[in-house]
């Protein structure tokens, strides 16, 4: 039996409870999962209103240092680094519709890889959390 790859994509900017949740929930769909953190300069870029609280190397050391993740990658943008990764399971939030994720799911229907979606924790949210600060 071969070993199952996840990988997943995000900010991951204010790490919270959902952030911890969904990782939980990647790892239990396989045995080794692979956490893409977005680089400052494609967030800034993508998001240019969002204001980071925690710089690229400070993100990728708090998601590398969640237990259920076993790598943890910088990334630009995901249609590009969906190619360079081996996996076999992509999960998406509801709310990654951006062109690049569209792409993404795309390349992975074509080349044989699932797509999974999970749905958000309830009642967590970065942009409600930065909001009430």
């Amino acid at each position: 039996m071969s070993m199952k790859k996840i990988i997943t994509f995000g900010v991951f900017d204010y790490f919270h409870y959902g952030h911890l949740k969904l990782l939980e929930r990647c790892k239990g769909l396989g045995d080794f999962l692979i956490v893409a953190v977005h680089d400052d300069k494609h967030v800034k870029l993508n998001k240019p209103e969002l204001k980071l609280y925690y710089n690229e190397n400070e993100r990728l050391e708090m998601v590398r240092a969640i237990r259920f993740v076993d790598e943890a990658i910088l990334y630009t943008q995901i249609d590009e680094t969906i190619k360079e990764v081996d996996f076999d399971i992509l999960v998406v939030g509801p709310d990654q519709t951006n062109q690049h994720f569209i792409k993404a799911i795309e390349y992975c229907k074509a080349n044989n890889k699932k797509v999974v979606e999970l749905s958000r924790t309830p009642n967590i949210s970065s942009t409600e959390i930065k909001k009430n600060r």
